[in-house]
């Protein structure tokens, strides 16, 4: 059908082929675009070779604090004090700031006396009751014109009242007032602590709020402080301005609260200490109650050294015990026959093998209440109930029932080796010079005692009286050298001593050790 219309079939064909040319065309493309980004990619990891990094879901450490923190943290608080200071009546303490070349600048110059002046200071503390009862260190409230309190996550600063501190454990309740009930943390039982136990101290180190530090309790009952303080010693770093803040076990339980460093200069060396949470609790619980802190007391004192001398305690017929250095005339002690030298060894049944073990349960016993007093005299077991009295009226002046040794020795001009390094003299020669010589005693006064000899090692003082050599009365010079004489190298001596202190109080001291050989 020449010079016809097109065929169908050829209508047909054209369409198809169109179509396959279409096809090729965007195959072609597609092919040149998957290669061209196929070597861009393989250019980028071989200039780089590194491929991108992705950001992996959140996975919770099975080993973390962060649960325990989250839980304490919210009641840790931050608090800072103003002091106002008349510089012209309080003489500024080194060690603050001060140029040590002010004062004799100022005087030179004739410079115009200081006013009064304000001085901060920051510390930590802990929410114990939602209500805004802060238990916190005295150090950190004490004599402070101005508390300022700074909660977790609170810019507001609220201002807060002194509730009642107490000196002697060094703790402190303060109380603010807020629009809300607070987070507030539970104290634990510091008596199930033990040492090497992961613990975590929260404050405000140096001002830097919220701040965790991990340690592990590095020891227990550590007495490095007043009678009452016997600390958990910790390694969780503890710096200025952590001071009231909590030390918090696994279990997120307060079992402590952070207190001092140990340290050559201010900051962390790894030696902490924390007063134990019952201990704090008792002391919360009469500041609230009371206002303030009352202890009991019998009218004793002691020295803890000479209760750990398995020397002294042998000599005395004594596996354990405290030895008492005094007794006060007319105190409950005294009254109820109790005497100096007597070994106690148990208070209502409980066995006392340290200070602590003595004190505490007569400290805690009520204003008039009795306690069970069981004690060693002549190796005799003897008892006695005794009548609780409050301390501060017993000891109006003191801090603390270990009385401070005296010093002042000097070197003698020479010395026997027969008297272990001591010089005696009669006591009536000392009373010539002081009449008020240890009245109605008898014995020799130590008049010098030699640097490193055994007598210095005992812990002998100029001015002591000794008594008893190994339980032989020594009443004159003669009887002290036939008592020194009979002692043989190795042999075990103890010698019972008088010493008076500061207030010439007498105290009744036990001096003990092993005779050294000739060569030492």
């Amino acid at each position: 059908m020449q010079g016809g219309e097109p065929t169908s079939w050829a209508r047909s064909g054209k369409f198809l082929g169109g179509l396959l040319l279409t096809v090729t065309l965007a195959i072609g493309i597609l092919i040149g675009t998957v290669v061209s980004d196929k070597a861009g990619a393989a250019r980028t990891v071989l200039v780089n070779a590194a491929a991108r990094l992705a950001v992996p879901n959140a996975i919770p450490s099975s080993n973390s604090f962060a649960e325990i923190v989250n839980r304490t943290e919210p009641a840790v608080v931050n608090i800072s004090t103003t002091q106002v200071i008349d510089r012209r009546t309080t003489a500024r303490p080194r060690g603050r700031g001060q140029d040590p070349f002010q004062d004799f600048f100022n005087r030179f110059f004739d410079a115009p006396e200081q006013g009064p002046e304000a001085e901060h200071s920051l510390g930590s503390g802990i929410v114990v009751d939602a209500s805004g009862f802060i238990l916190t260190n005295n150090h950190v409230v004490e004599q402070a014109t101005k508390i300022q309190v700074q909660l977790d996550g609170d810019p507001t600063e609220y201002t807060a009242r002194l509730v009642g501190a107490d000196e002697e454990t060094d703790l402190a309740v303060i109380k603010i007032e807020a629009p809300r009930k607070l987070a507030s943390v539970k104290l634990g039982n510091s008596d199930g602590v033990q040492v090497g136990d992961w613990v975590l101290a929260i404050g405000s180190p140096f001002g830097l709020q919220a701040t965790v530090t991990a340690g592990i309790v590095s020891a227990k009952d550590r007495g490095v402080g007043r009678q009452f303080q016997h600390f958990l010693q910790t390694d969780a770093a503890i710096n200025p301005g952590n001071s009231g803040g909590p030390l918090v076990d696994m279990a997120g339980q307060v079992i402590g609260i952070n207190t001092a460093i140990l340290s050559g200069g201010r900051g962390y060396e790894g030696v902490g200490f924390a007063l134990p949470s019952n201990m704090a609790i008792s002391v919360y619980n009469q500041i609230v109650e009371h206002g303030k802190v009352t202890r009991g007391s019998i009218g004793v004192t002691f020295a803890e050294e000479q209760s750990r001398n398995p020397i002294v305690l042998r000599n005395l017929g004594a596996s354990y015990g405290v030895v008492l250095q005094s007794v006060e005339a007319g105190g409950p002690a005294a009254r109820a026959g109790i005497e100096p030298g007597d070994v106690v060894i148990a208070v209502n049944g409980k066995p006392v093998k340290s200070g602590p073990e003595l004190v505490n349960p007569i400290a805690e016993t009520p204003i008039g209440g009795q306690v069970r007093v069981s004690y060693l005299r002549d190796r005799q077991p003897r008892e006695a109930t005794v009548t609780v009295d409050d301390r501060t009226k017993i000891f109006p002046d003191r801090l603390s029932s270990v009385p401070p040794a005296r010093g002042g020795q000097r070197r003698p001009e020479a010395l026997a080796p027969s008297e272990v390094g001591l010089r005696v003299e009669e006591l009536a020669v000392s009373r010539a010079r002081r009449p008020d010589t240890y009245r109605n005693e008898r014995g020799v006064i130590v008049a010098e005692v030699a640097p490193t000899s055994f007598g210095e090692d005992l812990g002998f003082l100029r001015g002591d009286l000794i008594t008893e050599i190994n339980h032989v009365a020594v009443k004159s010079v003669a009887e002290y050298r036939r008592a020194v004489a009979g002692l043989k190298p190795g042999n075990e001596v103890v010698f019972k001593v008088l010493r008076q202190d500061d207030s010439t109080r007498v105290l009744t001291v036990f001096l003990a050790g092993v005779v050294p050989s000739p060569e030492r």
